[in-house]
């Protein structure tokens, strides 16, 4: 029985090459093919107007905001699926829709005033574009509460 098996599979796919490969195209499902090819193509593209923002001078602990704009350059929905600081007093909030071609959105970066002296920090924004990362820079000079160590103008008698 087995042996009759092995004949029948053998022979099957014997005659079954006989026939080309390029017989077998279908021109529709080329067509198809290509269309989602196209399609896989397109990816949203990032654009900051700005990448870097300066409060300028500060006091210690003085709130601070700032809006970093974006449009979506490419030709799919962009998607930020998450934005990350270099520590826990500068916080952003992105966007929680889909920002479509040719749209614009904002990225709101929020900093605590923490630190003295001259301060940087970086956010990471993660998003479904080609190059997947984009950074963005706040700094500021921060005058101590005090305001005698480290300040921009100390004043001495």
């Amino acid at each position: 029985m087995k042996t009759k098996l092995f004949i029948f599979v053998a022979l099957f796919s014997f005659l079954s090459c006989k026939e080309s490969a390029t017989s077998k195209i279908k021109s529709e499902n080329v067509a198809i093919a290509s269309a989602r090819d196209q399609a896989a193509k397109k990816v949203p593209v990032i654009t900051f107007e700005k990448t870097e923002h300066d409060f300028g001078v500060i006091n210690q602990n003085e709130n601070q905001s700032t809006i970093f704009k974006f449009t979506n350059t490419g030709n799919a929905p962009l998607v930020i699926t998450s934005a990350s600081s270099t520590c826990g007093c500068t916080v952003p909030k992105t966007p929680k829709d889909p920002i479509l071609p040719g749209e614009s959105g904002e990225l709101e970066v929020r900093f605590n005033g923490a630190g003295t002296n001259q301060v940087s920090k970086q956010v990471t924004v993660n998003s479904n574009t080609a190059k997947g990362i984009d950074k963005l820079t706040i700094k500021a000079f921060v005058n101590p509460k005090n305001g005698s160590e480290g300040s921009l103008l100390k004043v001495t008698n």
